[in-house]
């Protein structure tokens, strides 16, 4: 499982070293192979090659005729890259897709289980404000019944 926040810089390249804590996971379940795609809440998202094959397996056999399993095919598979760590437990986070995600220099790597999300940092601290400050029943939000139960 990958958990906890990382406050990480890209280099002038683009590139992200891998805290070595994730790296050795990394290398072992992935040979050092991450895929990179964009998520609608505007991060990346970056799981391990492996658990990458099995989300794109799901995907690609959702219904083509589906307005929205046909949107997340094209953000999701569409803008999925493959990418290697290089000698140095870096990856090259593409030119494309930090564009997408307004990501420049400095970056939040949050853990979420089976996958990462890659944040600029102020649209990360802006983000995380805005949802400790929100008043999830005046926004329509309601816990999930599978929520309902858990204890934190």
């Amino acid at each position: 499982m990958f958990r906890g926040v990382t406050n990480l810089s890209l280099d002038s390249k683009g590139r992200m070293a891998v805290p070595a804590r994730y790296r050795e996971r990394l290398q072992a379940e992935s040979e050092g192979r991450v895929v990179v795609t964009v998520d609608r809440d505007g991060c990346l998202l970056i799981y391990p090659f492996s658990e990458w094959e099995a989300i794109e397996r799901q995907l690609v056999n959702l219904p083509t005729l589906n307005k929205q399993a046909r949107k997340l095919q094209r953000l999701l598979i569409g803008h999925a890259t493959e990418c290697e760590f290089d000698g140095q437990g870096r990856i090259l986070v593409p030119g494309p897709l930090r564009e997408f995600a307004g990501i420049d220099r400095r970056v939040v790597l949050i853990g979420q289980g089976n996958k990462f999300e890659l944040w600029d940092e102020g649209t990360w601290n802006e983000q995380r404000a805005a949802w400790l400050a929100a008043d999830d029943e005046e926004d329509g939000l309601e816990l999930p019944a599978a929520l309902e139960s858990l204890s934190l």
